[in-house]
This record gives C-alpha cells, sequence and structure tokens, in this order.
C-alpha cells in the first residue's frame, strides 16, 4: 500500500513538472513525450543522463500565472510586444505617462475609427503640446494578462511614433515593480 502511495505521489510531481518543461523548452517537451514506440523499445529514448536546460534570454518570460517579467535593454528602457484588440504593437512602457499612448495609424490597425473633431484635448508630452483624442482600447494583452477597457489617448503621428504603456494599464495590475533589471508585471 506504502509503495503504491510512494508511485502515486511521484507520478503526481512529474505531472505537475510537465508543462513548467514545456514553458521552458518546448523542443525538450517534445523530444521527451512525443518519442515514438519503436525509439522506447529500443532504448533509445532514454537518455544516459539528463542535461541541464540551455535558455536563451527570452525578450518577454512568462511566468507560472498570469505574471511577465521584461529585461531591461542595453538604455534601461522596457520594451515588450503587447497585443491590442488582437493585434501585435511593439511598445514601451513608460510610468511617467498618465495613460496609454498611441498614434492615429496604431489606432486604426487596432480598429479604433477617429475623427478630427475627436482631437480635442490639449496634452503636454516630452515634444511639446499637442491634440489628442480619448480611446478606449478593449482589450490589452502581454504574455498571459489581460486587461480590459483600458482608457488610452490618441495623438497625430507626428507627435508620437511608438506606442507608450502607461500607467492607466500599470495600476489595472496587482503589483509592477523594478527588481535585478527587469520589469515584473502581475495580474
Amino acid at each position: 500500500m506504502l509503495r503504491n502511495l510512494i508511485i502515486a505521489g511521484l507520478s503526481a510531481v512529474a505531472a505537475a513538472s510537465l508543462p513548467a518543461l514545456y514553458q521552458t523548452d518546448p523542443e525538450r517537451f517534445q523530444r521527451l513525450v512525443g518519442s515514438s514506440p519503436e525509439a522506447v523499445e529500443s532504448g533509445a529514448a532514454i537518455p544516459d543522463r539528463i542535461e541541464p536546460l540551455k535558455l536563451a534570454a527570452p525578450q518577454t518570460e512568462a511566468l507560472l500565472g498570469r505574471k511577465v517579467r521584461l529585461p531591461a535593454d542595453e538604455r534601461g528602457h522596457f520594451l515588450a510586444g503587447f497585443k491590442l484588440n488582437g493585434r501585435s504593437v511593439e511598445a514601451l512602457i513608460d510610468t511617467g505617462a498618465t495613460t496609454v499612448a498611441i498614434n492615429r495609424t496604431t489606432a486604426r490597425r487596432i480598429g479604433l475609427h477617429l475623427r478630427n473633431v475627436d482631437f480635442k484635448y490639449e496634452v503636454r508630452t516630452a515634444n511639446g503640446a499637442t491634440r489628442a483624442a480619448s480611446a478606449t482600447i478593449e482589450r490589452m494583452q502581454i504574455g498571459r494578462i489581460s486587461i480590459e477597457n483600458v482608457p488610452a489617448a490618441v495623438l497625430d503621428d507626428a507627435a508620437l511614433d511608438g506606442t507608450l504603456i502607461g500607467i492607466s494599464f500599470l495600476n489595472r495590475l496587482s503589483k509592477f515593480q523594478v527588481e535585478g533589471g527587469s520589469l515584473l508585471l502581475v495580474q
């Protein structure tokens, strides 16, 4: 009875570690679980020793749960690939920005249709004063983190050439902090 309990416990631990192995090295996971029956019978699928996993430094590290760790670039900035309304957008996380800021081109690409009369707000940016329109991004995602109905400002392309992820997104997280040269986002 005790032997069966130990075997069941070891099986549970092995099964629980499979998602983490898949997340860190999908190719190795496929080799481990995707071996053909012929290879298993011949013993070719069972290595003599297990080598440590060699991971390349990812641009965005998805952690277990709804967490993402972003390494700083060489300038100390945090750049990442987001999905805005399902469209991929490269963005800079800017804790000094009050809101998410996108330009008109990005707004059109993610399905926001604005008219000239919508640009009725005067905003001050690092590039000076400009006009902006208020908008709501239905869904913003990074890794497993997903936030709905995020307030945003849309600026002319001349005033903003990229996308800034500001406090209107960051304050919807349960935590964001810089630690060890990387930014941790937790939903």
